[in-house]
């Protein structure tokens, strides 16, 4: 479907779209728990390469790894200052990333540069929401290619956040409906039990809160401060929805066999992604109040 290259520039073999049709693939992405790559390769790695790509389309330049990227061909994940204690020493790179979305290129910000590197060991984690892989890197004296300066990390980063927001209402929405579906289907005392006024106050306060993450959602991308709203609101929206799942069904919430536990499993991973709801507000409070805000 191209969606590996939807944000690559159609220089590189890429779709060339931008926030609002990144917003709606990761909301179904989110909506079906896909455990596909989206995330730290058609959006962070991309978002990555592009100030970097010269028309150098040959080669292993950015260009040609953004073609590669738009083809489907191989995943990246983006190693961000701060994910790790790194060192970049001329072309070899040092240190370990404790957690890193897994990807087979690997490109880091290192050094004040963004560099392709090749880590000497990789470690997959066994994750409690299996849908969303981690692993560790690390990096022993590692060949590194610079590909550019490492000045878009906060974009990279914002980025991120903007696609993992919309990934975030997708998930919230579905628990709604699911939650909706189980109301209007179960029966207690001869009724439906969305009929009781309890469920209905439960449901009409996650449908608002649903929708208000929508609309922090799609005005994430492009902009910082956007991008804290959304990784902070978004983030608190989808473990209120994933928990009022559980409650509205009750015990049958709490099993293996529903699907209710996965995307509980899925808001409480993504609630530590890209920093808690905390961070993100610490980082608007900065941006609206200056950096001497406590």
């Amino acid at each position: 479907m191209g969606i590996a290259g939807l944000l690559v520039p159609e220089e590189y073999g890429g779709a060339g779209c931008g926030p609002a049709e990144l917003a709606a693939v990761a909301e179904e992405l989110g909506r079906a728990l896909s455990p596909h790559p989206f995330l730290q390769t058609a959006v962070m790695a991309v978002e990555a390469l592009r100030p970097c790509a010269r028309g150098d389309g040959a080669g292993d330049g950015a260009g040609a790894v953004l073609a590669e990227l738009a083809d489907g061909a191989v995943t990246a994940t983006v190693v961000l200052p701060g994910d790790g204690e790194l060192r970049l020493t001329g072309d070899r790179l040092t240190g370990e990333v404790p957690y890193a979305l897994e990807g087979e290129l690997v490109l880091v910000y290192a050094g004040g540069a963004l560099v392709r590197a090749v880590p000497s060991e990789r470690t997959a984690y066994r994750t409690m929401d299996e849908s969303r892989p981690l692993q560790r890197l690390a990096f022993h004296d590692a060949p590194a290619r610079r590909l550019g300066d490492g000045t878009s990390w906060a974009r990279v980063r914002d980025m991120g956040i903007a696609a993992l927001a919309a990934e975030q209402v997708g998930g919230a929405q579905r628990c709604l409906d699911l939650a909706v579906e189980h109301a209007g289907r179960r029966q207690q005392f001869g009724r439906p039990i969305g009929s009781f006024q309890a469920i209905k106050h439960k449901l009409a306060d996650l449908l608002l809160l649903v929708e208000s993450a929508r609309s922090a959602a799609g005005a994430a991308a492009g902009d910082p401060v956007a991008a804290a709203v959304a990784g902070s609101y978004c983030t608190e929206a989808y473990l209120t929805a994933a928990g009022e799942n559980i409650q509205v069904h009750g015990g049958i919430g709490v099993t293996w066999e529903h699907p209710a536990h996965r995307y509980l499993k899925r808001a409480t991973s993504d609630a530590q992604l890209f920093g808690p709801p905390q961070a993100h507000r610490a980082r608007l409070a900065a941006h609206v109040f200056g950096e001497d805000a406590r």
